[in-house]
């Protein structure tokens, strides 16, 4: 058979199965759907909080496919999600009514029905700034976006240019990054201190957040949810040692970022450069901060230690088969970086409380 007859009678299959599975896809669509709206797949970009897995197979020492990790996910398996269970990239597309778990572009054997309904662009270690990437060999926003084409084209050479365009054009976006800029990059690495002060570089993180948002609706994507910065000064490895109070500093840092970013947010939607664009700022800083400054109310016990460790070195790959502790649903964090997936819960279910309405 020639290798055109070939590319001929595969995408022949492929359109075949679509017709098959639409309906199925557009029955997880309506039931997302608030009125009108319709919602054919969540799309994720960012950092650890929301990687599945896409640096499995990177070599860097931000990754999460070996226990502790997963010990609480479906089957106990260790994914690359890096909390004991499942992420708020899941949580989200479950909350829209699109699919249970959302797997990451990179390095799994992707069904179409995936590719239909959404995936994980994000990278363990990445920001908006492109030094941040560098240290942790992680996927750079920029390199996000050229997954997201490559996304693009694949899907389209599966089920063509119209059904791609309807999938992309009714998805949901959202992006998860900044905490690494100020926690890994601005606070640890000497460079960006000694270019910026903390307002400038807060400045300079936002206007590459809004550049990375706009190449992202000039791509196709409409409707695309923002989640800010947490709170990082209470994360275990940010606390100053041994202290049980949030380190103000990096919280202060966080808060300014939300504060202007949220201003640039409002500014996208009057200007609607793409008609039908939406773009919503979703609070995940006062979301987390309650559950740190509340917990007996949410059922937690321990608010600034993580249940693997609380040093710089209890987290990713440092905690490789190391145990963890034998009560996690006490702790707001799995390990020095990462909350646990009953506070990442907590903090989704709010979202969809709160904001969510806003790309609907």
């Amino acid at each position: 058979m020639s290798p055109s007859l070939r590319r001929g009678l595969l995408t022949g299959i492929a359109l075949l199965f679509v017709n098959l599975l639409l309906p199925c896809v557009h029955g997880a669509a309506a039931a997302a759907a608030t009125g009108k709206t319709k919602i054919s797949s969540v799309f994720v970009f960012g950092d650890s909080i929301v990687d599945p897995g896409n640096n499995n197979n990177r070599l860097t020492e931000a990754k999460a496919d070996f226990p502790p990790y997963g010990q609480d996910f479906p089957g106990g398996k260790a994914t690359g999600r890096f909390s004991n269970g499942r992420v708020p990239g899941d949580m989200l597309a479950s909350g829209l009514g699109i699919k249970e778990l959302l797997p990451p572009y990179i390095g799994v054997d992707l069904q179409l029905n995936d590719l239909l309904t959404g995936v994980v662009f994000a990278s363990g270690g990445s920001g908006y700034d492109p030094l941040t990437s560098i240290p942790a060999t992680a996927t750079s926003s920029t390199g996000q976006l050229e997954l997201f084409l490559d996304y693009k084209e694949r899907l389209k050479a599966l089920v063509g240019e119209e059904e791609t365009a309807r999938v992309i054009s009714e998805g949901v976006y959202f992006t998860v990054m900044g905490a690494n800029d100020l926690a890994n990059n601005y606070f640890t690495i000497p460079l960006r201190r000694h270019q910026y002060d903390l307002p400038s570089y807060v400045k300079f993180l936002v206007s590459s957040a809004v550049n990375f948002t706009m190449k992202l609706n000039e791509m196709g994507a409409k409707r695309i949810g923002f989640i800010g910065i947490p709170p990082i000064g209470c994360c275990p490895s940010q606390r100053e040692l041994g202290s049980r109070e949030c380190e103000p500093m990096r919280n202060q840092a966080a808060q300014l970022f939300n504060s202007e970013i949220m201003k640039e947010i409002h500014r996208l939607n009057a200007q609607q450069s793409i008609p039908g664009s939406k773009f919503a700022y979703l609070d995940i800083y006062y979301n987390l901060l309650d559950l740190i400054q509340r917990p007996g109310f949410y059922g937690f016990k321990e608010v600034a230690e993580g249940c693997c460790g609380s040093t710089v070195l209890n987290a990713a790959i440092f905690i490789k088969y190391h145990p963890a502790c034998p009560n996690v649903n006490d702790y707001i964090f799995w390990d020095s970086f990462h909350p646990t997936e009953k506070a990442y819960k907590i903090v989704v279910d709010k979202l969809f409380q709160q904001d969510m309405q806003d790309l609907m």
